[in-house]
């Protein structure tokens, strides 16, 4: 299973005509998936996220190029993961403050996760988040 922060490799299938990498619930990923997104054309020092969801889980890989993603725990401490294999995924579970930074040219990140999108899930304000009691 995968551990927060650290990246785990997806299932490849070698070909010479060009590989192939899946992922399924249960077997690579531990939630059924509600909704995927991708961000993409991300101008140069620009970043992403700089949020928490109070119940959505995700999963982030880079289908394409480079990027980092940020970690920042309640106490301010900054855990940095380069995301830049497609066949690599980082989850992030639910209460988990994030942003990504530091894109590549033509990069594209793959967001799946277990909730329909709702804009009350976001969590926005550091500091509130700070208060949040963080179990799991």
């Amino acid at each position: 299973m995968m551990n927060l922060g650290n990246t785990t490799q997806l299932p490849k299938i070698f070909d010479p005509r060009g590989n192939l990498t899946f992922l399924q619930f249960p077997d690579q990923i531990p939630f059924e998936i509600k909704r995927v997104f991708w961000t993409y054309d991300v101008p140069g020092g620009e970043i992403r996220g700089g949020h928490a969801f109070h119940e959505q889980q995700e999963l982030i890989i880079a289908l394409s190029g480079s990027f980092d993603v940020i970690i920042t725990g309640k106490d301010g401490q900054k855990m940095r993961t380069s995301l830049n294999r497609s066949y690599e995924a980082l989850l992030l579970p639910k209460l988990t403050w994030r942003h990504l930074e530091n894109f590549s040219t033509n990069s594209v990140a793959l967001h799946i996760t277990d909730t329909e999108y709702s804009a009350d899930d976001y969590i926005r304000d550091f500091e509130f988040y700070k208060t949040l009691k963080i179990s799991d």
